[in-house]
């Protein structure tokens, strides 16, 4: 069988924290480590809340001013510090253009509502046939129906299709309902991998 639809995740695999200082920077000002700061931003309630669309994002960086007891044009600041260390994976981004119109490409994201215009703004929404985004849809990962839904929306076939992500139970998932999988631990070797499968598939 052909590999004809890639479905791929954003965080951690196509902007990824090259650069974690910023982020420790931020949290040392706030009498935090970086995990702790990851986890009211990343693990919080209203984080959660915001990834189904239950809430806007604007709501959930409200409740992070409170959890941090910061007034909210300061959490402004220590967001964009916090983020200042991520990169685009601009080779990915540039292999997965080249696929297409052959292929298509689809991203699967749990994320809040602000993505898609984020993805807009820096310049790589050409790279998607189509963004399947939690907050837009009230499914997340590893929820087995966000896979079917991205599948049904793109019109492909599971097993025309692979689905990548650095978090091993998304890529379990994404079997379960018959695509394959890779598991982006290293940007060379999940490449490599997908290079193999889309001339041996």
């Amino acid at each position: 069988m052909t590999l004809r639809n890639i479905f791929i995740d954003f965080g951690g695999v196509l902007v990824r924290t090259e650069d974690k200082g910023p982020r420790a920077r931020a949290a040392e000002r706030l009498g935090m480590t970086s995990s702790d700061l990851e986890k009211v931003i990343f693990a919080s309630e209203s984080s959660l809340r915001a990834s189904t669309g239950e809430i806007p994002e604007e709501a959930h960086w409200q409740a992070v001013a409170e959890t941090l007891r910061l007034p909210r044009p300061e959490v402004d600041k220590v967001t964009a510090e916090f983020f200042a260390g991520d990169r685009a994976d601009q080779a990915l981004l540039d292999f997965l253009r080249g696929l297409r119109p052959e292929r298509k490409v689809c991203l699967i994201s749990n994320a809040w509502s602000g993505l898609r215009a984020f993805i807009t703004q820096e310049g790589f929404a050409d790279v998607f046939d189509y963004m399947v985004i939690s907050a837009e849809i009230g499914l997340m990962k590893p929820d087995c129906r966000i896979y079917r839904l991205a599948l049904e929306e793109l019109g492909a076939k599971p097993e025309e299709s692979v689905f990548i992500d650095d978090m091993l139970v998304n890529v379990e998932a994404a079997r379960a309902v018959g695509m394959a999988g890779i598991h982006f631990t290293q940007p060379e070797s999940a490449l490599e991998e997908l290079k193999q499968m889309l001339n041996h598939r």
